[in-house]
């Protein structure tokens, strides 16, 4: 167990985890954050506008099924960074998203204690869609009582790519530990790691079953899921006991 292998780590040891600055993200986001000593916000990567895309959305649930909440942003050239993208002006996408959340969860059990801080982040202005990002997640961060020292990769002046880029990162900040999502399981190659001293660990994420309005349980939505349908004091026990 993960848990077990991080409980007995030395004193001297720092584990780290790298990630995108995603918007709203689901809970296993916010789990490695249980386990970390520092998060590096991965801010200096090519934006993604694509399927596979977290970057400027996630998604929500509601009595068809799941449906994207997406920040609009302005169209930008293929390879563009992600702390370079521009929030659209010309959409009223801020209205559009209160009013998708308010349609699907004015009926969720925490509504009236979740929704203010939803409110806080749309009224939030600014200019870049990072900026917008990082205080959804510092919104959530708090509704979850997570305390986590936080850097930006870009204020690093990271080298190289893909896990050459992730092992410079590690070593700037001084990690002995790398915490990953399982997905990037796909894209690892040890080499760096090891040559750099590096351990990488394993995030060991099962996703919580918990009640939810609309029918079926779906896993892998927005934090704001599990909020509005248990509470802030319930949503901090579940994602402890993960």
């Amino acid at each position: 167990m993960l848990k077990e292998f991080i409980g007995k780590l030395s004193m001297t040891s720092k584990i780290v985890v790298i990630h995108q600055p995603d918007f709203l993200p689901y809970l296993g986001f916010f789990h490695r954050f249980l386990s970390a000593d520092l998060y590096v916000t991965l801010d200096n990567v090519q934006f993604l506008n694509n399927s596979k895309s977290w970057h400027h959305r996630d998604k929500i649930k509601t009595p068809q099924g799941a449906k994207w909440l997406t920040v609009s942003v302005i169209k930008a050239p293929r390879g563009t960074i992600i702390n370079e993208i521009i929030l659209a002006v010309d959409v009223n996408w801020r209205e559009r998203n209160l009013n998708l959340i308010i349609q699907n969860y004015r009926k969720a059990p925490y509504f009236n204690e979740i929704f203010p801080r939803i409110e806080e982040l749309y009224y939030f202005r600014c200019h870049k869609m990072i900026d917008f990002n990082i205080k959804s997640i510092q919104i959530l961060m708090s509704l979850f009582d997570l305390k986590i020292e936080t850097t930006f990769a870009s204020e690093l002046n990271p080298k190289g790519k893909s896990n050459e880029l992730l092992v410079d990162i590690l070593q700037k900040v001084g990690a002995t530990h790398y915490l990953s999502g399982v997905g990037a399981k796909d894209y690892y190659d040890p080499l760096p790691f090891n040559k750099a001293g590096i351990k990488v660990l394993w995030q060991d994420f099962h996703h919580p079953v918990y009640s939810q309005i609309f029918g079926d349980f779906i896993p892998f939505l927005s934090s704001i899921d599990i909020l509005f349908n248990c509470g802030v004091e319930e949503s901090r026990r579940i994602l402890r006991r993960l």
